[in-house]
């Protein structure tokens, strides 16, 4: 058996464009549960050292870009893809640069529209300068 994906509408849902699908059903072998990235270094001490971040960008757009190639960096080492992602939760420190990691997520999902849950947090617990953190799950064969 393979993987399968269904997008789920609520009966009678009107026929607008939405980013996100509202429910997925998904069949597969394996479940990837991938811990939260943003733009620091995916690898970095414990406990935090400030130094360590001080690279990363200070505008939402080019975090994002950090951020969802942290994710798919997590993805690939499973074996999976942004195509096998079923449930995105996002966490922003400032919602007035959503659009900004809005057109990122775009480009990393044209087609495909995993479960997506956006909330405004504030402040991510790996640095002060971190604006966007993602958890992923994923589904694969």
């Amino acid at each position: 058996m393979g993987k399968s994906f269904e997008v789920i509408w609520w009966k009678d849902a009107p026929d607008v464009w939405m980013p996100y699908a509202p429910a997925i059903t998904a069949t597969g072998k394996k479940t990837i549960y991938c811990a939260g990235v943003n733009a620091a270094p995916v690898y970095h001490s414990h406990p935090h050292i400030p130094e360590e971040f001080d690279s990363i960008p200070l505008d939402m757009e080019a975090q994002a870009r950090i951020t969802y190639d942290n994710l798919k960096k997590s993805l690939e080492s499973a074996g999976a893809t942004f195509d096998d992602v079923v449930v995105l939760n996002r966490f922003l420190t400032d919602l007035t640069n959503q659009d900004a990691a809005n057109k990122v997520h775009g480009e990393c999902f044209p087609t495909h529209k995993p479960t997506t849950t956006t909330v405004k947090v504030v402040e991510l617990a790996t640095d002060p300068r971190c604006m966007l953190e993602i958890t992923a799950i994923a589904v694969i064969d």
